[in-house]
């Protein structure tokens, strides 16, 4: 790889830079079930929480609403996501279709493998101690 001239020594854009190198390898290995990296969260995520709101996975997520819902638009008409109203008339409440959970099914293998690609590549204990990083910086920010 070649090295970026104009590093500033940012941490965010150091963030921003690994992230868009881990999720193409995601993507690659996620590919043949026609869904990215992204989209596996959301399913992921989803699957946890049924019929939560728009909000409340928004929250979880850590996504603007507007995003989120720009970003469940594919997998609804995909028909992997169900949106429907809630009993509270102002909410919407979201879960996965017996399609979406099928997807699920046959991408989580494939995550894994991609998982253990990413650990060859940068070594199991470097990636441990990156998410312990990640999870700490998600814990601090957050208060």
């Amino acid at each position: 790889m070649k090295p970026n001239p104009g590093d500033p020594g940012c941490t965010c854009y150091r963030l921003r830079q690994s992230a868009r190198i881990v999720s193409r390898t995601y993507d690659t290995f996620l590919a043949p079930c026609g869904i990215s990296i992204g989209q596996f969260g959301l399913l992921i995520t989803l699957s946890a929480m049924k019929g939560e709101s728009i909000s409340s996975l928004a929250e979880v997520l850590q996504m603007d609403r507007t995003t989120l819902t720009r970003n469940l638009i594919p997998l609804q008409k995909l028909g992997y996501i169900s949106v429907e109203q809630a009993s509270d008339k102002r909410a919407r409440s979201l879960s996965l279709t017996v399609t979406g959970q099928k997807t699920l099914t046959v991408a989580r293998p494939k995550w894994k493998a991609a998982q253990r690609s990413l650990e060859k590549k940068v070594g199991k204990a470097e990636v441990n101690l990156l998410n312990v990083t990640l999870e700490n910086t998600l814990l601090h920010l957050q208060k």
